[in-house]
């Protein structure tokens, strides 16, 4: 102990000495002893600050500093950076003076403390400044990211980045630079940008790109939004639009179809407006137009083929190649001129063969025709379908008019509602015939300029009214059957496909207001003719029962007036 002690003096000798001698005005008389010296050497240390010490030895968990204080302090290797592994003898720190004198009366230092304390000055510098600094993120936590940057700082969500950014764990162990925009030393509390810095370099960038920035230019851009008229390209701290119309020389429908978010694409500057510093760009006039060749290309009544790309109800859009679509016009579309929608022949994406109708390149249109591929059925009608000659086929459509027969596909012909009977009266073509019936027709006339073919059923059989007038005179008494009453009247059948009208003053010499008063249906009665008109089909005959001679039975028709009253009731049937 004794010894001890004696070395104890001895350093506080030599640690005085070396004050004086380093001192020229030190007065060595004003001191009563050594002791008292040295107290006075310690008066420049304050506890809670950073002082300089040199590592003069190294144990297994600790390091021993002098701080030039009358004893030396112990400091934990885990305090040192990298736990100590690269500490020296002799190496100079910088440590955190804790207390003068613990309750051994050692000094008490910390190096962590020094530490955190001089990043803290270099932070508070940094942010004093303006500056930058660097830090590693750490960790995600509530509202943004953890980061280490000399002392545990934070990093909000939207201090992150230019645009929001979704999966914040990708971004966990990567370093950034970032400003410091709120600090309280007192509470620890640090919260940094990264954006700022992104904005500065950003407009930095824009700067620079607007003083180089001319049409014509090629630049590499990245796809920052789009919308349903276009997309919005970042050129590197301006935004430019790059309109729908000028992605390709081929039709889209939405940008989306070629383009997506952070897509990275080589633009063109097609327009730029110094002024309201608003950029027009395009990719498409990075190639050829098409139609600068599309007149020699597509030659009027070349056959092409083509993908049918979209429908309207006047016909179908073909493309021929990106940036060249024809229309095939509904009409174009089959010698069927039933078609009456696009739809019924082609859909999207069919692969199609056509011919070059016309072509206008200055109005970038071109017609084309399907039906051109195929001969027009038409011109053969004649020679397949010779007027007179009996076809078969199936009833395709009916209308108030008459029935559409299908022959063959693309050529139909109309059997109208006057040609299927010859006695019957028909008031829509749907009380003889019925849609999907098979029937036959004659032909009756071609006309091949509009693609029109009449035909005819009742012209199948015999025209009952030819033999007429060699079989019936006025005045005849025949046989009839009733077969319709009116009232005006009742119709009799004096034999197939021949009927007569009985008008009501015919019926009975009697005033009667109704035929049933007299007669019923299917009746069959004696009849005589008093009328017979051939060009009108017509028949008058009476029921009164008179005997005479032919002029009686003229007298009936020419004088009584019925023969007028005849003729309106015959009217007022085929209006009905």
């Amino acid at each position: 102990m004794l010894e001890e002690k004696e070395a104890g003096q001895q350093e506080l000798s030599n640690k005085a000495s070396a004050l004086v001698l380093t001192d020229n005005n030190f007065n060595l008389e004003e001191y009563e002893n050594m002791d008292e010296l040295y107290e006075e050497t310690l008066k420049p240390f304050r506890e809670g600050e950073i002082v300089q010490g040199v590592v003069i030895q190294i144990e297994k968990d600790s390091a021993l500093i002098d701080v030039g204080y009358k004893s030396e302090g112990s400091i934990l290797l885990s305090e040192f950076p990298g736990a100590g592994r690269g500490l020296k003898i002799g190496d100079q720190v910088e440590v955190y003076l804790e207390k003068m004198e613990d309750s051994e009366g050692q000094i008490v230092l910390s190096k962590e403390k020094a530490d955190k304390i001089k990043v803290w000055d270099d932070l508070t510098q940094a942010y004093d400044n303006n500056e930058a600094v660097e830090g590693t993120v750490i960790a995600k936590i509530k509202g943004g990211l953890a980061v280490d940057i000399g002392l545990k700082a934070f990093l909000p969500g939207s201090q992150i980045d230019l645009r929001p950014i979704r999966n914040l764990d990708k971004l966990i162990g990567q370093k950034f630079r970032m400003k410091i925009i709120k600090m309280n030393r007192r509470r620890g509390n640090i919260v940094l940008s990264r954006r700022a810095i992104l904005e500065e370099e950003k407009e930095e960038s824009r700067r620079d790109l607007l003083a180089r920035l001319e049409e014509g230019q090629i630049l590499d851009g990245v796809v920052k939004n789009i919308t349903d008229y276009g997309a919005f390209i970042d050129l590197g701290g301006i935004d430019g639009l790059l309109h729908i119309t000028d992605m390709a020389w081929g039709r889209i429908q939405h940008p989306s179809e070629l383009l997506s978010l952070g897509d990275k694409v080589k633009i063109i500057i097609i327009k730029y407006d110094r002024q309201s510093q608003r950029v027009s760009l395009g990719i498409k006039q990075m190639k050829q137009d098409p139609w600068a060749e599309a007149d020699t290309k597509y030659a009027l009544g070349s056959k092409v083929k083509g993908k049918v790309i979209s429908i309207a109800d006047y016909g179908a859009f073909v493309e021929l190649e990106p940036g060249i679509e024809g229309l095939v016009h509904v009409s174009e579309l089959s010698w069927d001129k039933r078609i009456k929608h696009p739809s019924k022949i082609v859909s999207p994406g069919d692969v199609i063969e056509a011919v070059v109708l016309s072509l206008d390149k200055e109005n970038r249109r071109i017609s084309l025709g399907m039906k051109q591929i195929e001969p027009n059925p038409w011109d053969t009608i004649k020679e397949k379908y010779p007027v007179g000659s009996t076809v078969e086929g199936k009833i395709r459509n009916l209308t108030d008019f008459g029935a559409f027969l299908a022959l063959e596909e693309g050529i139909d012909g109309l059997i109208h509602i006057s040609d299927i009977s010859w006695s019957q009266k028909i008031k829509h073509p749907s009380d003889i015939l019925k849609k999907g019936q098979k029937v036959s027709a004659k032909v009756l006339n071609i006309d091949q300029e509009t693609a029109r073919l009449s035909l005819g059923i009742k012209q199948l059989t015999p025209d009952p009214w030819e033999k007429v007038e060699s079989s019936y005179k006025v005045g005849d008494v025949v046989k009839a059957k009733i077969i319709k009453l009116t009232n005006f009247g009742a119709f009799a059948e004096i034999e197939e496909g021949i009927e007569g009208l009985i008008h009501l003053s015919q019926l009975s010499e009697k005033k009667i207001s109704s035929p049933a008063e007299v007669i019923s249906l299917d009746d069959e009665v004696m009849v005589r003719i008093i009328r017979i008109e051939l060009e009108g089909r017509k028949l008058g005959l009476s029921l009164i029962a008179r005997e005479g001679a032919e002029e009686e039975a003229l007298s009936l028709g020419e004088g009584s007036g019925s023969i007028p009253k005849a003729e309106e009731a015959e009217s007022s049937r085929e209006e009905n």
